[in-house]
């Protein structure tokens, strides 16, 4: 292996960073995208249950901020709970978009090493092109076709190299792009759902029961945010 990155020259180098930083985001990313640690399914009925009950504290809220990133946008309306539907919405939105900024967290940079991953192994096959030319035109001639080897080996390398980190950082930027988007959605759902608990109907509990899946949102009577 130490032999192959030789081959490809110092254009190998960023590649390898590259892979590295890719390899490091994709696992980080994999582990804080789980839809158990990002939206728990238990949160909405907890908190039908605590404002059923009379029960909700602040300790409450403070450990719901603390749960998971679904928590914190909960939290954010249930602090504004006493003041008007609109109010607790723009709260929720505010905190919302936070939220999701950490949820694209390391994306942008995944991204970027899918699209320059190709350019440094293209970089990579022109100087290696470019050295093969060199031993061409130089003394040697075509005698030393060791040299000459040497150069087009580089060239295919980098460029090898280049795709191999490129493909898998693509498809997964994609992957957590549409997982994040799945992520957001639900949590405007959830969101939407304490609102109606909060100042819509008040006898929800069919709408949030333990299952924490409401129900028809297009029923007769039922209030829009």
């Amino acid at each position: 292996m130490f032999e192959i990155i030789k081959a490809g020259g110092w254009v190998m180098v960023p590649i390898l960073l590259c892979s590295v930083v890719a390899v490091a985001i994709i696992g980080e990313r994999l582990w804080a995208l789980q839809r158990k640690k990002v939206c728990p399914q238990h949160l909405v009925p907890q908190v039908w249950q605590w404002v059923k009950n009379n029960q909700l504290e602040g300790a409450h809220i403070a450990a719901l901020m603390k749960d998971s990133p679904l928590g914190r946008v909960l939290a954010a309306g249930l602090i504004n709970r006493h003041h008007d539907r609109a109010v607790m919405k723009e709260s929720i939105e505010d905190v919302g978009r936070h939220v999701v900024l950490d949820l694209e967290r390391y994306l942008t940079t995944l991204g970027t090493i899918a699209a320059v991953s190709p350019l440094l192994g293209l970089l990579g096959t022109v100087t290696g092109i470019i050295r093969s030319f060199n031993v061409i035109s130089g003394a040697q001639g075509m005698g030393s076709p060791a040299l000459l080897a040497g150069g087009i080996s580089e060239a295919l390398i980098t460029t090898a190299a280049g795709m191999m980190v490129a493909i898998p950082s693509l498809i997964s930027y994609r992957y957590f792009r549409g997982r994040v988007d799945e992520l957001v959605v639900y949590m405007e759902q959830e969101a939407l759902k304490l609102v109606e608990m909060l100042h819509g109907d008040r006898s929800r509990e069919r709408d949030v029961g333990l299952s924490g899946r409401e129900a028809d949102p297009l029923a007769p009577g039922r209030k829009r945010v």
